[in-house]
């Protein structure tokens, strides 16, 4: 029995082994796998075709990623925003992008939008507080005549009087559209609460007064003053050839004055200190409106700063939640599991909006009146523990989180070459794939912590609320400091 017992306890040993070294190779198996799903992303990464970047004589850049499809998608990326503008002229510059589809020298209004719709294309712009974009979606065949008629809308609109008659009217209309946006209309106060008295204070819509008193002369002054080679880029992607898109935008492009005068960027410094307690404050307060629309912000960095990565990841950890969505109490966002666990709101999200040499980090959320006060405690909370005990892991979470994002908005033509535009302007080059994703692999906790210490901890944000709320103390906002 004894030896029977003995034989089987080594057989017993034998079987055991084997399943550990089965065990051992299934693990070093799995490892491999990941390793060369690793490897096969970073193929992937360093296989995305190259940007091709030329400047022409007269300082205009031209930048395309050719991918070989059928179809393209080609713009004119200008360094002019309503940053640019002053308290006379604010509005100017989205009043011009309205303006440049209603006819030129060689296309009326009808001509022009037939030709579009006969290439089966489509023509759009739009204007923020630092860039003004125009660009056409359209077959790559058709690249040279999408190429024209960009320059033509550009440099040959009539500006005719009736037709600004005709989008004053437009954009008074579409003012009082973007006043039952209530996200748009607190973000606004919040600029101009951010950035008191200073360009990037100011609305892109510009206000009344001055959409009703804005001219034709101060269209062209604006077109003069900022519609220069230097701050255009010329970019493209889908099917396009750089060789043909350079001799396009010789030809279309190249009479563009190289120089220009306008006065440096105004510096827009921010204003949500406890020196102006008054103004870092916008609250409007309706009982009607049965939610309260917040938004807090504090000041961030500009594009081409090196903590910008690090606020990015610090962003996507505190992340964003809707009670639509369900799943909150199983999200990796703490901030998600509260609001879900407390009911606290009904939904948020974080932003990082960067520009030039400033931004704004933060969080806007709608609430319930009778919980905004433990909202913003809770945030004040979450974004303490960035400061303090944020883990590597919730930081690799993160990263891997914002890369996807990153990867999954460059899907098509049309969000590639805006990355280019816009990476063009803010870096005077754009960042390959394989870089950014270096640079967000460099981040770890420590690096998160010190460089959330250094723009959250301490700091006093800046606040704009809309509806029905309690009035809150600034103490739920800001980060004391140690006893």
């Amino acid at each position: 029995m004894a030896a029977s017992v003995h034989r089987f306890g080594a057989a017993g040993r034998s079987l055991v082994k084997n399943l550990l070294n089965t065990r051992s190779l299934y693990r070093i198996t799995a490892a491999s796998n990941r390793h060369r799903s690793t490897q096969a992303v970073s193929h992937v990464v360093l296989n995305v075709p190259e940007t091709n970047v030329t400047t022409l004589e007269n300082g205009l850049r031209v930048a395309s990623e050719d991918s070989g499809l059928s179809t393209c998608t080609v713009g004119l990326w200008i360094d002019a925003g309503s940053r640019y503008e002053n308290e006379r002229n604010n509005g100017t510059a989205h009043f011009l992008e309205h303006m440049a589809f209603k006819g030129t020298r060689k296309r009326s209004q009808l001509d022009l939008e037939l030709e579009i719709e006969n290439m089966g294309a489509h023509l759009n712009a739009y204007t923020s507080r630092e860039q003004t974009v125009y660009y056409a979606k359209a077959f790559s065949k058709d690249l040279p005549r999408a190429v024209e008629i960009l320059a033509d809308i550009i440099q040959n609109s009539t500006l005719g009087e009736a037709e600004i008659e005709r989008e004053r009217g437009v954009i008074l209309r579409e003012m009082q559209e973007v006043e039952t946006n209530l996200q748009e209309v607190v973000f606004d106060y919040l600029h101009a609460t951010a950035y008191h008295e200073t360009p990037l204070g100011r609305t892109i819509l510009g206000p009344t007064e001055n959409i009703k008193s804005i001219n034709r002369a101060d269209l062209v002054e604006y077109i003069t003053t900022h519609y220069k080679g230097p701050r255009i880029i010329l970019a493209a992607a889908g099917g396009v050839s750089h060789n043909e898109l350079i001799g396009l935008a010789k030809y279309h492009f190249g009479k563009l004055p190289a120089r220009y005068s306008a006065d440096a960027l105004q510096p827009c410094h921010f204003t949500g200190s406890e020196l102006f307690l008054i103004q870092n404050k916008i609250r409007v307060r309706d009982d009607k409106m049965p939610l309260a629309h917040i938004a807090i912000a504090v000041e961030a960095v500009g594009w081409s700063h090196p903590d910008t990565i690090p606020l990015m990841v610090a962003n996507t950890l505190i992340g964003n939640w809707d009670r639509s969505l369900g799943g909150g109490m199983n999200l990796s966002s703490k901030l998600a599991q509260m609001a879900c666990q407390g009911n606290l709101c009904h939904s948020f999200q974080s932003f990082n909006t960067c520009y030039t040499d400033t931004g704004l980090w933060g969080l806007y959320m709608v609430c319930e009146p009778g919980t905004v006060s433990e909202m913003l405690r809770f945030t004040q909370l979450e974004w303490m523990s960035l400061c303090t005990n944020v883990t590597d892991s919730e930081v690799n979470r993160a990263k891997n989180l914002l890369k996807t994002n990153m990867l999954l908005h460059l899907d098509g033509s049309t969000p590639i070459c805006e990355d280019i535009g816009r990476q063009m302007l803010c870096y005077s080059r754009r960042i390959p794939l394989h870089e950014l994703e270096a640079r967000i692999d460099a981040i770890d906790a420590t690096t998160i912590r010190s460089v959330c210490t250094n723009y959250i901890y301490n700091r006093v944000p800046a606040i704009a609320a809309v509806g029905q709320y309690y009035i809150f103390s600034l103490q739920y906002a800001k980060t004391k400091k140690r006893e």
